[in-house]
């Protein structure tokens, strides 16, 4: 009986590789050179799609495969996979969810803390001999004590909120609505009073249409020349050059971003910054759950196949 065959839309992990090569035909399209003579070479016998939240599966891809029934998404976030098309021919949809969500929290709180304290700096300071030359490295600023705010209070995000707490943080969340599970925290209706009322802002929601561009100059500029910005989500959600204005301009203190337009060629203008945090969108980079990640993708696909439930769907 011959393997079932998968698009691969990027690379995976080794372990990834080997796992889904023993049980699949794996068709990797990252490694054509012509991507759309690929797809039209292989797409009559192409079952199911591969891909990583980042890369998703645009309409074109998705209707140029006539037999697809699935696309597995590595990464929660599925933005960037056409659902409208994927409803239209019944296609199913899966991501990633839970594994990740405590590292990309613990990542989030991490650059706060990085960022605040200065330890990037600092590290340079001591290694350039700065420390024993020139004395100690400039004062920076303390966390515990002081606002936060956490814009959408999904699984990551709660998982934030929670790790706040325990630096003794006055927390606030904006969501779609008010959370029963949140009684602790305080709830702002708009993104732009819950930036005004906080030291900083966490940016935790997924990604989609509607949020595109949420945190707007109106929010970036209330959050003000002493907050910081920590986007752990998407870059969508920023207005990433109203970001990058303010942050030249003095109305925005600092922002810890681990997610860019065009990642991994992000705006240069970035690089010439000294109150950024610049992280190569990992923040659910660790080996624990990339294999988790990596598990996920393979049995959803494999459920499909077996007609067994999907373990996490999406459609």
């Amino acid at each position: 009986m011959s393997k079932v065959e998968i698009l691969q839309i990027g690379a995976y992990q080794s372990w990834d590789d080997e796992r889904l090569n023993a049980q699949f035909t794996m068709r990797r399209y990252y490694e054509a050179e012509d991507k759309q003579a690929f797809v039209k070479e292989h797409a009559a016998n192409i079952r199911g799609i591969a891909t990583r939240g980042e890369l998703g599966a645009d309409r074109a891809l998705i209707e140029a495969l006539p037999a697809l029934e699935i696309i597995s998404v590595y990464g929660v976030g599925y933005d960037a996979v056409d659902l409208d098309v994927a409803r239209e021919r019944g296609i199913r949809v899966t991501n990633t969810p839970d594994v990740l969500t405590k590292d990309v929290a613990d990542l989030g709180v991490a650059m706060m803390l990085c960022l605040s304290r200065g330890v990037v700096g600092a590290e340079a300071w001591v290694k350039s001999g700065n420390w024993a030359e020139k004395g100690l490295y400039p004062l920076m600023h303390r966390i515990h004590g002081k606002r936060a705010g956490v814009l959408g209070l999904g699984r990551i995000g709660y998982e934030v909120a929670r790790r706040l707490s325990g630096f003794d943080m006055d927390i606030a969340y904006s969501d779609v609505a008010p959370k029963d599970f949140a009684a602790d925290w305080t709830y702002v209706e708009t993104a732009e009073k819950l930036a005004e009322n906080v030291d900083f802002l966490f940016v935790t929601l997924a990604a989609s249409a509607a949020t595109r561009h949420i945190v707007d100059k109106s929010v970036i500029e209330a959050l003000g020349p002493e907050g910081m910005l920590v986007n752990i989500s998407r870059a969508s959600n920023i207005d990433e050059e109203a970001l990058l204005d303010a942050l030249e301009g003095g109305k925005l203190g600092s922002a810890a971003l681990d997610v860019f337009d065009g990642e991994p060629n992000i705006n240069p203008r970035f690089l010439a910054l000294d109150n950024v945090l610049l992280q190569p969108h990992h923040a659910s980079g660790t080996y624990e759950t990339r294999k988790a990640m990596g598990k996920l993708v393979f049995d959803n696909l494999v459920a499909q196949f077996d007609g067994k439930p999907l373990p996490t769907p999406v459609l």
